[in-house]
């Protein structure tokens, strides 16, 4: 009986990825900020809603399609980070511009300490809230946040989340583009396997 691997790519497993639970995250926090803060805007909570599921459901269905197309699980992750860097990010910065609330620049000390947290689970040795205040506990405690925090607040949060769910995906784009340019795809697989099985000629 042959030992010949099976042609299949790896697939699956999606839900070990980084990103994958922030960008689930995000999603449920963004229906969270919209059932919030734009009950009375039906259009702009179900284009952002469905950006925010749009960013998760293709990065599941992108590992999915690595079984059998590289070019499919690099299109559908593409897919997602668009969905979130191009749809959700102008939503929220948007909604901050529009009510004359400030969008925090990447460098100031908030949005630094705010990434920071975001790049964990759960962060540690933070300060303890002050009376009715909530603080970012880290990404599980995303959408706590977002039900508590202040306008501002929330939408920058969001905004943090977003850029690293996207800068997240940037780097598996590019690890997707590096195996393929190193191994090939389910074609080129293909086309090995019956190599193999007819010999040298």
């Amino acid at each position: 009986m042959s030992q010949d691997p099976k042609p299949f790519q790896p697939f699956g497993g999606y839900e070990s990825l980084r990103v994958y639970p922030l960008a689930e995250l995000i999603y449920d926090a963004t229906v969270v900020f919209c059932d919030r803060f734009l009950a009375d805007n039906k259009r702009t909570t179900d284009q952002m809603v469905q950006a925010a599921r749009s960013g998760v459901r293709n990065i599941s269905e992108g590992s999915g399609a690595a079984a059998t197309s590289k070019k499919s699980e690099m299109l559908l992750t593409n897919v997602a980070r668009a969905s979130l860097k191009d749809e959700l990010l102008p939503d929220y910065k948007s909604f901050l511009r529009q009510r004359g609330l400030r969008i925090w620049d990447k460098d100031e000390p908030q949005t630094l300490e705010m990434r920071r947290r975001l790049k964990v689970r759960r962060a540690d040795n933070l300060p303890k809230a002050a009376p009715g205040k909530v603080i970012l506990t880290g990404q599980e405690g995303l959408v706590e946040f977002v039900r508590l925090a202040e306008p501002e607040l929330a939408g920058n949060a969001m905004i943090c989340a977003v850029y690293q769910a996207t800068w997240l995906l940037w780097r598996q784009l590019q690890g997707q583009m590096r195996q393929f340019e190193d191994d090939g795809g389910f074609s080129e697989e293909l086309f090995r396997k019956r190599s193999r099985k007819r010999g040298p000629r």
